[in-house]
């Protein structure tokens, strides 16, 4: 369902947020050394995001990328949006345009039912929700 950019964007996200708990800014280095992600994609993703006001960025030798506390509370999907588009939780699971109720794909209604749940799930879950079990080293963010 999520493309590799959003996977990326997403794991980005809470890795700024573990380290603006500090105050600190991070390099597009180190994000994407951290989150095994080439640099070019990282990169590219972090603009997007903030040109969006999903996170901040600060140039010069002090600067970075960083993340707010009120940026620290949005939701995930804020990120799955921005990345994806808004109506990615409306797609048919096998990319039909034309999948609706009156025409559906082989698996719409089982589709529905699990994308309905992972919207959920993303509108539910906030970036510090994602990022307090990762600092607390009970979840990760490389495999």
């Amino acid at each position: 369902m999520l493309s590799l950019t959003c996977k990326t964007a997403i794991k980005a996200v809470i890795y700024l947020s573990s380290k603006s708990v500090n105050g600190e800014k991070v390099g597009l280095k180190e994000i994407a050394e951290n989150i095994n992600a080439s640099e070019h994609t990282v990169g590219k993703t972090l603009q997007t995001l903030v040109r969006h006001g999903i996170i901040n960025s600060l140039k010069g030798p002090t600067g970075g990328f960083y993340i707010s506390e009120a940026q620290q509370n949005q939701p995930i999907s804020n990120i799955v949006e921005t990345i994806e588009g808004k109506e990615i939780f409306k797609e048919c699971g096998l990319g039909l345009s034309k999948c609706s109720a009156q025409h559906p794909c082989p698996i719409h209604n089982e589709y529905k039912v699990a994308r309905e749940l992972i919207e959920q799930l993303f509108r539910e879950k906030k970036v510090k929700d994602l990022c307090d079990p990762v600092t607390n080293g009970l979840a990760y963010l490389v495999g």
